[in-house]
């Protein structure tokens, strides 16, 4: 079956503004593919490319978690990648040279010369750089994961923020058996952690929200949570105290968005000679309130977080395909392609009355 011309893709050309276009799809050589999008992962970063806050260059087809099928690729490309037309993937976000000392010396991810999924522009050919789009081209610099074709999309599509739950709360931190892990924020990437953590067989995982994520928090306790804490109605410093015996947690990750009272209060809830990872992007804000010398006096690790590596990925997607943990008891809503900005305004919580967890775009939703 031929390929159509062009290709539908909401492309973002000001700060909230989204609009539809009809892009050419391009020719595909040996080194690289297209793939159809069965859905893209909607998460607070996309609401933080909307309103222009992580400065990303315009016009641009935004979308960094693509799930679909591939339907050209070249030669070398089908060897490199093990995959061929009519597979689904799963599309790592980062784009790499895979070259250069850094990715040589394993860090792939912080590539001197990475690119994002999403972040490159229309004025770079081929254009469909994003997954808010019918079609998606693969840069030969891809890296991608062969998933289960049977499983619904909306259900693969978390490969992402559940890859992100391994890395976050249980790589980067060396998390385990014994372990008490705070985790900052009940959204999706928060009870991704959860699910990770009870993976790797931390000990307790303690969870905390505002008093609007009363579901969430229930779900985290669903999915293993040994506590929540309502940060607006209970004292955190002494719920934390009283449920790790006055020792603090081993480890905190902050997956918070915006919220930059996170950040400080989280050298208080962790232990000495403990770790904190902060994943949170914060919108360029300073940290009021943040005492470097807590840092100093406990001794403690303080890491950031930035995407996901194969080995998250990898994690992900053999749980998700094991079907073990319910899993899509997190998503809330499909939107079609042309719903974009909605599917964004309402993660955001601009819709009243209309709570998101997990959301995607399905191209093919009428």
């Amino acid at each position: 079956m031929s390929l159509p011309r062009k290709a539908m893709a909401m492309v973002q050309t000001a700060p909230r503004r989204l609009e539809a276009r009809d892009l050419p799809i391009p020719s595909i050589d040996d080194d690289s593919g297209l793939i159809r999008i069965e859905a893209c992962g909607i998460c607070g970063s996309d609401y933080e490319q909307f309103e222009g806050v992580l400065r990303t260059p315009m016009p641009v087809v935004p979308g960094h978690e693509p799930l679909g099928i591939i339907e050209a690729i070249g030669d070398r490309a089908a060897q490199r990648w093990g995959v061929d037309v009519g597979d689904r993937v799963a599309v790592e976000t980062m784009l790499s040279c895979h070259h250069c000392s850094t990715c040589m010396g394993g860090s792939y991810h912080l590539c001197d010369r990475r690119r994002i999924y999403s972040y490159v522009p229309l004025s770079e050919e081929p254009g469909l750089w994003g997954a808010y789009a019918e079609y998606m081209y693969l840069d030969p610099n891809s890296i991608v994961h062969s998933i289960d074709p049977n499983l619904p999309a909306s259900t693969a599509v978390m490969f992402n923020p559940l890859g992100a739950g391994f890395r976050w709360a249980v790589e980067i931190p060396e998390s385990g058996p014994g372990d008490t892990v705070l985790i900052l924020g009940p959204g999706q990437r928060g009870l991704a952690s959860v699910i990770a953590c009870r993976e790797a067989g931390v000990s307790k995982v303690i969870v905390t929200g505002l008093e609007a994520d009363a579901k969430k928090l229930d779900l985290a306790r669903e999915f293993g949570a040994d506590a929540t804490i309502d940060v607006e109605n209970e004292n955190v410093t002494e719920r934390v105290r009283e449920l790790t015996d006055g020792r603090g947690a081993d480890v905190v990750l902050d997956v918070s968005a915006y919220a930059v009272e996170p950040v400080a209060e989280s050298v208080d809830y962790v232990r000495n000679g403990g770790t904190v990872v902060l994943a949170g992007v914060k919108g360029f804000k300073e940290i009021p309130g943040f005492v470097s010398d807590k840092v100093v006096l406990k001794e403690v690790t303080l890491r950031g977080a930035i995407g996901v590596t194969s080995r998250g990925y990898q994690n992900a997607i053999q749980l998700i395909e094991s079907q073990k943990v319910p899993i899509e008891r997190m998503h809330t809503h499909d939107f079609g392609l042309d719903e974009a900005e909605l599917a964004i305004r309402t993660l955001a919580r601009e819709i009243p009355g209309d709570e998101s967890i997990h959301s995607c775009l399905l191209p093919g939703k009428d």
